[in-house]
């Protein structure tokens, strides 16, 4: 717990991914990586120079790469397997579904190049529906790291813990928001501002948005929590709850649609065991288009005001 906002030092989120891997593919000879022809993007190149043996190319073939991790995981091997996430999550989901999340396999799936991200690629590349597909499957671990330091530990977790993993994260640069060395477990969230009028629930890029979005609310008189809700699947319910109950109402933030994304998990969680108003930050029904990764986030409203009048929004809601 604990105000981290004020750190300006800009990092993908990418580049922690595959440290992660590294690292955790240097104490575990058993973790092999495959790669869907993205391997210079990713930084599939850095893992095939240090373990070329363990490294596995297999092209433009998404489903098949699915499939044979699969394979690898029955053998014995820890398969992490990366691609665009739109492809990954998309292209590959049925396989995912039935040769991952049936038996329970072990497969690690990095969803690079999420949500706005991909920016200039176009609304082709940029997945605003993974992690909805991704976490109605059932035994699907699903997380969304804050920055590099997170993505990183979500790396090695997702390398020491049993069963399959999703784990999404971006392009472009970020600030970073978690300490190096910061762990990440599933069903984990970080308390990063305290507060006690509404609840700002973020993931992924938008963390660092909501600090802002708090620091601007707090000028204006009303005090606002900011969750790193990095864990979709299982979520951190029993700290939401508790929050969520003490402010009265909460805004979810992440680039993704709105409907079966963050909010979609929250606001399920709190129609259970706390109704409170909740007011969404996403992409609403619709699809991305050719940007820099600012400019989309300003075209969605994703920005420190568009939270800050979210928040406006749920607080009269709560107070009707």
């Amino acid at each position: 717990r604990g105000d981290r906002s004020g750190i300006v030092k800009l990092k993908p989120t990418r580049e922690g991914w595959i440290e992660g891997l590294l690292e955790a593919a240097g104490r575990d000879d058993r973790i092999v990586l495959l790669d869907a022809d993205v391997s210079r993007s990713i930084g599939g190149e850095r893992f095939a120079d240090r373990f070329p043996a363990r490294h596995f190319n297999v092209g433009v073939s998404e489903q098949e790469m699915i499939s044979e991790a699969a394979g690898l995981a029955l053998a014995g091997f820890v398969p992490f397997v990366q691609s665009y996430a739109v492809f990954c999550a998309g292209r590959a989901w049925e396989q995912i579904r039935t040769s991952v999340c049936h038996m329970g396999l072990g497969v690690k799936i990095g969803g690079a190049h999420a949500g706005l991200s991909a920016g200039p690629d176009g609304a082709t590349h940029q997945a605003l529906e993974d992690v909805a597909v991704m976490r109605v499957l059932p035994r699907m671990t699903v997380l969304v790291p804050a920055d590099s330091n997170q993505t990183r530990a979500a790396a090695i977790t997702a390398a020491e813990t049993e069963g399959p993993f999703y784990v999404r994260f971006g392009r472009n640069p970020v600030p970073e928001i978690c300490p190096e060395g910061c762990r990440v477990v599933p069903g984990g969230a970080d308390v990063l501002r305290e507060g006690s009028d509404v609840l700002l629930a973020a993931a992924g890029a938008m963390v660092g948005i909501c600090l802002d979005a708090a620091s601007m609310l707090q000028a204006s008189g009303i005090s606002a929590a900011v969750v790193n809700a990095y864990s979709i699947k299982p979520l951190a319910a029993d700290l939401l709850v508790e929050l969520a109950s003490r402010c009265g109402c909460a805004v979810t933030a992440m680039d993704h649609q709105e409907a079966g994304g963050l909010f979609g998990a929250v606001s399920e969680l709190m129609a259970l065991r706390c109704p409170v108003p909740v007011e969404p930050v996403g992409v609403p029904d619709s699809f991305g288009e050719s940007g820099s990764p600012e400019e989309l986030f300003a075209r969605f409203g994703l920005t420190a005001e568009g939270v800050a009048s979210a928040a406006v929004r749920a607080v009269s809601r709560a107070s009707r």
